[in-house]
């Protein structure tokens, strides 16, 4: 399973000194750009190539709260995939220790930065979302391109 240690820093602090809700969407996507940096697409492989993910939909749970300065293990797992790889459910967990504290679960297409539209990836990207570890739930996407 793909993960990272993260830490619950000030910027992410809400009113009630816990972890705010757009915070674990921030945390979120630096776990899955880690993920595509570690797999040879860090930022400037996705610029080079007028490509990009694009969030089209986002669902948080919380379980537990997360306060500043918490170390906080945030993973990576593939809950669905068309079999173009244009769309795909992405979903992150964040763990305090054993505990889960949240779950994000992204709907993720890519989009082609010069046209403007979805796009299926390019086969060697494609290939590291396969080889993701698959959620308890994952299911079979229907495809976003026509």
């Amino acid at each position: 399973m793909y993960e990272k240690n993260l830490v619950a820093g000030w910027g992410d602090m809400d009113f009630n000194a816990h972890m705010r809700n757009t915070a674990y969407l921030d945390k979120s996507a630096d776990v899955r750009m880690m993920y595509f940096s570690d797999c040879g697409f860090p930022m400037s492989e996705f610029m080079r190539r007028k490509l990009g993910p694009v969030v089209m939909k986002d669902e948080v749970e919380y379980f537990r709260e997360c306060h500043l300065l918490d170390v906080i293990k945030g993973t990576l797992t593939l809950a669905g995939i068309s079999d173009d790889g244009s769309r795909m459910k992405l979903r992150n967990e964040f763990y305090r220790g054993e505990v889960l504290v949240a779950r994000v679960t992204s709907t993720v297409g890519w989009i082609d930065q010069a046209q403007r539209k979805l796009v299926c990836p390019p086969p060697d990207l494609l290939g590291h979302l396969q080889q993701l570890e698959h959620s308890a739930d994952f299911t079979a996407l229907p495809n976003s391109v026509r």
